[in-house]
């Protein structure tokens, strides 16, 4: 597996991961086409700046054409402070494979060498097994369960927390 940065390209993935009622269940449901169009744009501009780092994820032996999905690390201000959070998806014919848990740790192993992004957060869906699995298996501590806005709807959430550099697979277990 490999990532590589989101590009305009990227749109049939974009829409398959976000206009899936499948893949979308745990986050309220399936978007609209032309919101998750404006998102891809939103999207490359922000890897353009260095704002974020949205990759997708490659399968091995695949070519950078083929997307098995994204992982996606951000920050933004809550109550007045700055919040990191890591977020991922991965299309279902390529789960179960563990792209998803390797992705977030290679993105978590990036983020303690840049050492810019401080504590990251996750919120997957109560509901969301695999994810929460991810979460617990690369060393986040449960903070509890919260509400979390996203896409104009309210979800139920479990919050992690992790240390880049203090995640399973870091090197400093």
């Amino acid at each position: 597996m490999r990532l590589r940065d989101v590009e305009a390209g990227d749109v049939d993935a974009y829409v398959r991961m976000r206009c899936d009622a499948v893949m979308m269940a745990g986050l309220g449901g399936p978007l609209p086409r032309d919101r998750v169009e404006a998102r891809l744009r939103k999207d490359v501009v922000e890897v353009a700046e260095d704002r974020a780092w949205i990759k997708m994820i490659v399968p091995d032996g695949a070519g950078p054409e083929v997307v098995a999905g994204g992982v996606t690390l951000w920050s933004y201000e809550e109550d007045g402070a700055a919040v990191t959070e890591i977020g991922w998806m991965v299309l279902p014919e390529f789960q179960g494979r563990g792209l998803a848990k390797a992705a977030v740790r290679e993105l978590l192993d990036a983020a303690a060498a840049d050492g810019r992004w401080g504590p990251v957060h996750a919120h997957p869906a109560v509901t969301n097994g695999p994810s929460n699995g991810i979460c617990r298996a690369l060393g986040f501590r449960l903070l509890g369960e919260r509400d979390v806005s996203f896409a104009d709807r309210v979800l139920r959430c479990n919050h992690w927390v992790v240390a880049p550099g203090e995640h399973v697979g870091s090197g400093t277990e």
